[in-house]
């Protein structure tokens, strides 16, 4: 690219101006109950009390359902649907209830990771259509089995990797795709946060009012403990899936889009350690992970969870390199083009983070029977590179992965790492 053609680029963008909002397809409010799409919620703490408080304020839709183990966390949700929607929704502790109910026509996914696949699959098959929480998979073999189940089922699924509909992202998009950058040769994601970790306690009496049959459900069976439940459990690999597969995938998932990769990588490297030993976890508290495609493209993620800092000024972020020009983007509302040696600035904006748009876009897809934003495959494809990058870690060793089949080659260590065992009954099918 020259420079005349770059500069020719940059007044054409900057005299079209950057939007700062763009439209989303709204279905008007429903009149009548029997129009409204009826939606169960599982899992109701965190990012499930947030789809909750964005359920209600659609006039199509009708919380029928709010379900979780803690049952002081239901009822407190239940009550939040009479205080503002005017009815009080059924209360279960046990989705499989959920599951049962033939008037449910929509499952909201917030659990932990391990319950995420297991829950998500048995929804398809009783034919609802579902959000899913990120990371779609708490292992990679699940992210296929996900994806055939979609297809098999006929029913809309979003993965919750909600910047994919932020008004960010779309003129991004427009930017990168433009070739102002030139070929985009490799991506790096970041998310460097300061995380304190809890002391090590004894194991405890289980609370009278949580399930905790149900809450380990696919995990291995063992004595209750406060550390391994609310608000801290995706330290530990048999509930979630540490830095790289809770915040990192969104980042993660921005780097692949902004790399154009559409297929998985076939080399994975990673290294990490604990530089911060206070407290209890069962992950690295840094990492370095580099993933290989066969055009030469190269994808890079590294998480610092002892720093309250993170690369041009974003704790979550991404660089896009190309042969021309870069572009730091953030999944906090931002991106920004540099051009050149001599970093000439370029397009920029700041705007939203794809929240409610996401969740909406779900909720048009399932009354339109079109594709969402992000489907199971492509959630599948980033998540890949969360459980690729952490098998690295752990063994030690480059990892070739074989994208038809979806197995590390010559490794049958890493290999054994892409499944899991189930408790019983909460296994998951290896054919769908």
């Amino acid at each position: 690219m020259t420079n005349l053609n770059r500069r020719d680029l940059l007044a054409a963008f900057f005299a079209g101006g950057v939007a700062t909002t763009f439209p989303v397809n709204r279905l008007p409010a429903a009149t009548a109950v029997n129009d409204q799409l009826q939606v169960a919620v599982i899992g109701l703490r965190g990012m499930g009390n947030g789809h909750l408080r964005r359920l209600l304020k659609r006039g199509d839709v009708r919380v029928a359902t709010v379900c979780d183990v803690d049952a002081q966390v239901c009822s407190s949700a239940a009550d939040k649907v009479k205080q503002e929607a005017g009815h009080h929704p059924t209360q279960v502790e046990d989705f499989r209830r959920v599951m049962d109910d033939k008037t449910i026509d929509v499952v909201v996914v917030a659990t932990p990771h391990h319950w995420h696949c297991p829950i998500a699959i048995r929804a398809l098959q009783a034919g609802k259509d579902v959000y899913l929480e990120k990371p779609g998979s708490h292992v990679l073999r699940e992210g296929r089995l996900l994806v055939e189940a979609a297809q098999k089922y006929n029913r809309v699924v979003q993965h919750g990797t909600q910047m994919r509909s932020s008004n960010v992202t779309a003129k991004a998009g427009e930017v990168l795709a433009s070739g102002l950058l030139g070929e985009i040769k490799m991506s790096k994601a970041w998310n460097c946060q300061r995380h304190t970790q809890r002391q090590p306690v004894p194991n405890s009496p289980v609370p009278s009012h949580v399930n905790y049959d149900i809450w380990l459900g696919p995990a291995p069976l063992r004595p209750f403990n406060a550390n391994r439940f609310h608000g801290n459990w995706n330290w530990y690999r048999d509930y979630g899936n540490g830095d790289i597969g809770g915040d990192g995938i969104h980042d993660i998932d921005m780097a692949r889009w902004g790399l154009g990769v559409t297929e998985h990588p076939v080399k994975t490297t990673a290294h990490g350690s604990r530089i911060a030993l206070v407290g209890e976890r069962e992950f690295p508290d840094n990492m370095m992970v580099a993933h290989h495609y066969p055009e030469g493209k190269v994808l890079l993620y590294e998480d610092r969870g002892w720093t309250p800092y993170g690369p041009h000024g974003f704790d979550s972020g991404n660089a896009f390199y190309g042969t021309e020009g870069m572009m730091v983007f953030s999944r906090r509302g931002y991106f920004q083009v540099y051009m050149g040696q001599e970093r000439e600035e370029g397009p920029g904006m700041r705007g939203n983070a794809g929240h409610p748009d996401h969740f909406y876009n779900f909720l048009d897809c399932v009354r339109s029977r079109q594709q969402t934003i992000a489907p199971p495959e492509v959630g599948h494809l980033s998540c890949s590179l969360v459980h690729l990058g952490e098998i690295a870690y752990r063994v030690g060793r480059v990892l070739k992965f074989d994208r038809k089949t979806e197995t590390i080659v010559g490794d049958d260590e890493a290999n054994r790492l892409l499944t899991k065992e189930y408790r019983q009954p909460w296994g998951i099918p290896e054919t769908i």
